[in-house]
């Protein structure tokens, strides 16, 4: 039977995977959602006939995996980025699925794989990681997941208003006027996010360029943030430490 291993650091996405791939009667050894919890795991056990590896994880390029342990599983690359070296999967015969991933073309990958893989095909992942690293431009991400109930909403960036925190959880604030919870925090998502379209004003805020409707003085040479669409009950503050590149970026 084929066995296989999810790395994937969005949680909602790693679980949605993880049903969908039940669902093709494939057995899921493992979900892991870091480098370094990959690097432990392939370390201590027996590695799966095919893993579903997101390229871009909260600590960093799950390349990174590949430099500390030899990984001898193929690989079905997930990913966010579709412009992320789409040159590096076609020149290498890998298979790539873009989130949100289609149960069918899921299902499509996996039977693929089992044809390449009974033909004794193998990849080089040290070309792949060489061929991304030479991307000119920076990739960031272009849309989010979060679950609602049993569903999944996808939310593009630029219907984004802005990012915050709020009673230990971080939420999205959309340009329909409603906040959603998502499954990680405001230290990744600022690297993860085109820095000329957000900002980070405070500790608790990362707003959207195009939302801001005013600013104006505050107290202790602050300012304050006024987004359109309104977030109710937040007082949006640029940090007096944040406020002279707040005022660069803005130009």
């Amino acid at each position: 039977m084929l066995n296989t291993v999810i790395i994937e650091d969005e949680k909602p996405s790693a679980r949605r995977l993880n049903r969908m791939v039940d669902e093709l009667g494939v057995s899921n050894l493992a979900v892991l959602h870091s480098v370094e919890e990959a690097i432990s795991w392939f370390k201590v056990n027996k590695h799966p006939d095919l893993i579903f590896l997101d390229i871009q994880l909260g600590d960093g390029l799950s390349f990174e995996i590949f430099e500390e342990v030899k990984v001898l599983s193929a690989i079905i690359f997930t990913t966010a980025y579709d412009a992320y070296a789409l040159k590096a999967f076609k020149l290498n015969s890998i298979d790539y699925l873009l989130k949100p991933i289609d149960k069918n073309e899921l299902s499509t990958a996996v039977v693929k794989f089992k044809d390449v893989h009974q033909k004794g095909s193998s990849i080089n992942i040290e070309t792949i990681h060489q061929l991304i690293s030479q991307q000119k431009e920076p990739i960031y991400k272009t849309r989010f997941s979060v679950k609602i109930g049993q569903h999944l909403k996808l939310i593009e960036v630029h219907s984004i208003s802005c990012f915050y925190s709020e009673n230990k959880s971080t939420l999205v604030h959309t340009s329909e006027n409603r906040s959603y919870v998502l499954d990680t925090n405001l230290d990744q998502l600022e690297s993860e996010l085109n820095p000329e379209q957000f900002f980070r004003v405070s500790r608790k805020f990362i707003i959207h360029i195009k939302t801001i409707r005013d600013i104006i003085s505050y107290t202790n040479s602050r300012l304050e943030i006024k987004l359109q669409p309104e977030l109710k009950d937040q007082n949006i503050i640029v940090s007096r430490e944040r406020v002279k590149a707040f005022k660069e970026w803005l130009n």
